[in-house]
């Protein structure tokens, strides 16, 4: 490496998200003197993405209120923003890291939180309105397509895709999701989960096309239209692409750290002395699986964060909890807790049709995970009994077929 040296040492930060704000937040407040920098890649100071897909994306927000801190915060505390920096590339011999601009950064320990990319379709290259939904210039593009009227098209349901289609509705836009599998996130939540996100949005007026995927899209800057599997052809004004993310980590070749998720323990120490990794792009050990395993949620994010901080001042992280989001639809809530993609046995109570309901998921007899929806009462006592690791009584709850049964059967 070469160029420009940074000669402050401390800790160096990468990726401007969650996890790279909760390691700075903890370090600063259990009196880590030494400097702290927060490479962005965004020209944005750290900021929640949750809101992204409802609140920025309807325009009741703007991105001042989705930022973590103020600018008073960082300048108090002795935080340094390098905004609309990249990393690429690292030196962990010389204890350095280079920008995308050549220069250099010099480190006593290095966080990696750079998190996830969205992965994209060649077919929408070139084309304005076709874009994922990750960062809060994307969010701004989608929130000035939400017209009454418009047809949006959101390719993938996943749960970003679907939090879309909620706002996308309760603007006035027509929305059509388009979605490879059978049922969506069957495959980990199971086929009743599957069936009732289907008829949830197609209760809501969206068009959920399952078993489809795109052969080309059409027109001269902007999308016009989509050509479908099975020859139908879709019109639309704007495409937002959801299928999945991948970790911004391509930057990391060449250094022994795995491009493909960086392997940690759970202080978020890797293989290589002084360089921890955090949040989405990292891959902790998980002791339920028993193995490195990747969990894209806001709270393992916050989590990860704190438990790097902890580790460079010489501490032991706490246990990390049990993995959980929550998701916002329709003015419904649905909140998960556990490794459900372990599950042999799924035991819904309550009414999904009347989105009141929870799922627990069992494996061997004893529970692994919980869905909940519109309950949020009782996620504490699912999380409780999960972390229990006891079996449950069957009794107690209506059987259904494993996950995978349903979602072959």
């Amino acid at each position: 490496m070469s160029g420009p040296r940074g000669s402050a040492r401390g800790v160096v930060i990468v990726g401007g998200g969650l996890a790279a704000q909760r390691c700075a937040e903890t370090l600063r407040k259990r009196g880590y003197a030494p400097p702290v920098r927060i490479v962005c890649a965004e020209p944005e100071a750290p900021y929640d993405r949750p809101p992204l897909s409802k609140d920025v994306a309807a325009g009741t927000v703007d991105g001042a209120a989705v930022r973590f801190r103020d600018a008073d915060w960082y300048a108090d505390n002795g935080v340094e923003l390098l905004l609309g920096r990249r990393a690429s590339g690292i030196d962990a011999g010389g204890r350095r890291v280079e920008l995308d601009d050549g220069t250099e950064l010099d480190w006593d320990e290095l966080v990696i939180a750079t998190g996830a990319a969205p992965r994209s379709l060649p077919m929408f290259a070139g084309f304005e309105n076709a874009f994922p939904l990750r960062t809060l210039a994307d969010a701004g593009k989608l929130r000035s397509e939400l017209r009454p009227g418009a047809r949006l098209v959101i390719v993938g349901a996943g749960f970003i895709g679907q939090e879309v289609a909620a706002t996308a509705r309760a603007a006035g836009v027509e929305v059509t999701i388009v979605e490879a599998l059978g049922l969506p996130l069957a495959h980990v939540l199971g086929a009743e989960v599957g069936r009732w996100i289907v008829a949830t949005h197609r209760d809501e007026g969206v068009r959920v096309m399952t078993e489809t995927t795109l052969e080309a899209a059409h027109g001269n800057g902007r999308v016009e239209e989509l050509s479908l599997t099975g020859g139908e052809r879709l019109a639309c004004d704007a495409v937002v692409v959801g299928v999945g993310v991948a970790p911004a980590a391509d930057w990391v070749a060449g250094s022994g750290l795995d491009p493909a998720g960086i392997r940690t323990d759970a202080g978020g120490r890797t293989g290589i002395p002084h360089v921890y990794a955090a949040g989405d792009v990292s891959r902790p050990f998980d002791q339920r699986h028993g193995d490195h395993v990747r969990t894209e949620h806001w709270d393992a994010a916050s989590r990860q964060g704190v438990a790097v901080a902890t580790a460079i001042l010489g501490d032991e992280p706490r246990p990390p909890a049990l993995p959980s989001f929550w998701s916002d639809q329709y003015g419904t809530r649905i909140q998960y807790v556990g490794h459900a993609e372990l599950a042999d046995e799924a035991r819904v109570s309550g009414e999904p049709g009347a989105r009141d309901f929870h799922v627990l998921y069992q494996r061997a007899g004893r529970p692994v995970a919980a869905l909940t929806v519109d309950r949020p009462r009782e996620l504490a006592a699912l999380r409780r009994l999960i972390e229990s690791d006891e079996p449950t009584d069957a009794e107690t709850t209506d059987t259904h077929r494993s996950p995978t049964e349903e979602a072959t059967s």
